[in-house]
């Protein structure tokens, strides 16, 4: 970890918890500022808070008082999915208080060089592709960020001889001013978290931040399938790296059933280990960093081969007398769903959908789920999906939760057939996160696999 002064007693407001605020907190203690923690769930009914306590940090909990900001802050570090909108938020702005997240503070103090990785869809596989062709390949990749490990927490311990693999979120990257990554890849730009940004326009210019401090002696990769990553590489200091499964490209791209990086072969696009035309592109992307990071074909060939997906994006759960399961609790928006079904035969696909009901419809699925064999909805979108469902003439049967849904699906399927959870919607309205829906699916298959054993 770099020794820095810049926060050495100066007054830090730490706003919001989790994982992330908490290394935030200790980092900022350790570099000698004077950090005060406000989290708005009660002391009493919140360890972290009284664990930062004992280690001698100030914590006011149970609500957010706008007082609190007369202390005289130089610095907010404010929790990702805390919105701008919010008053204390609003508040630090109009007094002219920098807000970052804690992201900012890892590559302060990182020896470790940094990929950084974002992007609307597929940014955790392709974070966790990178990782493993790193590791695999004799070199150190650390995973940190958006995927699960505060990024402060771990470039704290990370050497020179480590290379940060750091998933980044837009909400994340709202919050940074010097960050710098060596390499970044964006792996593709579409709609979401509007509710969060306001416009498109306002939610790429966030993701658009990754490439801010970047070079020339930087690579910034990007999917140029996508027009706005045409226009985008015009716009960057840093050397654009592009791939694409659409045209040969002065990068990684794909080609009569090959994958190649600048005309050289590195392997057969069936050989990849997950399925789906995304996961081709995500592969792709993990190729240009490889080779950019001075990684053999062999060790990317081995690894992209053997890679088996990460929980909830499109992770293999087995099969029960010969109907396959499919967890792709992460598909949040129709976009990532309609990636998800490009790697399986509809004939013989089972689709379970439904969530959150954000307003929009589901018209765009239309193409996607043409011939599936039947469609098994839930959540607060049902309706929504049923009626899509019906105007291709798709069989559909309502579920209650995801455990019953799962169960009526496999009622329906047959050996050879395949079920897929692929919400196309958020998990809010019935769940806390897309992780504990996939964990119900999970939970489930596992009590039919243990039914079909009596």
């Amino acid at each position: 970890m770099k020794t820095i002064s810049n926060f050495e007693n100066k007054k830090v407001l730490v706003l919001g918890l989790a994982r992330s605020g908490q290394a935030a907190a200790r980092l900022l203690a350790k570099l000698g500022a004077i950090v005060t923690v406000n989290d708005g769930k009660p002391f009493e009914e919140n360890p972290s808070a009284q664990t930062l306590l004992e280690e001698g940090i100030k914590v006011v909990c149970g609500s957010h008082p706008l007082e609190l900001l007369d202390e005289d802050f130089a610095l907010m570090v404010k929790n990702p999915g805390i919105p701008y909108s919010n008053p204390m938020v609003q508040k630090a702005s109009e007094r002219k208080i920098p807000i970052l997240t804690e992201v900012e503070l890892a590559g302060l103090v990182s020896d470790a060089p940094i990929v950084g990785i974002t992007g609307s869809n597929g940014k955790t596989t392709t974070t966790t592709m990178i990782a493993e062709v790193f590791n695999h390949s004799g070199q150190s990749g650390l995973l940190a960020g958006n995927i699960g490990f505060p990024a402060s927490e771990v470039a704290v311990d990370a050497s020179e001889n480590d290379t940060l693999i750091m998933e980044l979120s837009s909400f994340q990257l709202m919050g940074v001013d010097a960050f710098r990554p060596h390499i970044a890849v964006i792996t593709n730009l579409e709609p979401t978290h509007l509710d969060y940004h306001g416009t498109f326009e306002d939610y790429v210019a966030a993701k658009w931040n990754i490439q801010n401090n970047m070079t020339a002696s930087d690579f910034l990769v990007l999917n140029f399938n996508q027009g706005i990553a045409h226009q985008l590489a015009e716009k960057t200091k840093a050397t654009v790296v592009p791939f694409s499964t659409i045209e040969e490209v002065d990068g990684a791209y794909f080609k009569d059933g090959q994958l190649f990086y600048k005309g050289e072969l590195i392997m057969a696009a069936d050989e990849v280990g997950v399925p789906g035309e995304h996961n081709i592109e995500n592969a792709l992307a993990t190729i240009a960093v490889a080779k950019l990071s001075g990684i053999s074909n062999q060790a990317i060939k081995e690894t992209l081969s053997a890679f088996g997906g990460v929980k909830h994006r499109l992770q293999d759960a087995g099969s029960v007398n010969g109907v396959s399961f499919f967890n792709d609790s992460k598909s949040t928006n129709i976009l990532a769903t309609q990636k998800a079904l490009s790697g399986f035969d509809n004939k013989h696909l089972i689709l379970i959908a439904g969530g959150l009901d954000r307003g929009n419809p589901f018209d765009e699925l239309l193409p996607h789920i043409k011939n599936l064999k039947a469609m098994v909805v839930l959540g607060e979108t049902a309706d929504k999906l049923a009626e899509t469902a019906k105007t291709v003439n798709i069989p559909v049967e309502y579920a209650k939760d995801v455990a019953d849904a799962t169960r009526k699906s496999y009622g329906l399927a047959e050996a050879g057939d395949t079920v897929l959870l692929s919400p196309a919607n958020a998990s809010w309205d019935m769940y806390k996160n897309f992780e504990v829906r996939g964990d119900e699916f999970l939970r489930t298959v596992s009590s039919l696999k243990g039914a079909a054993h009596e």
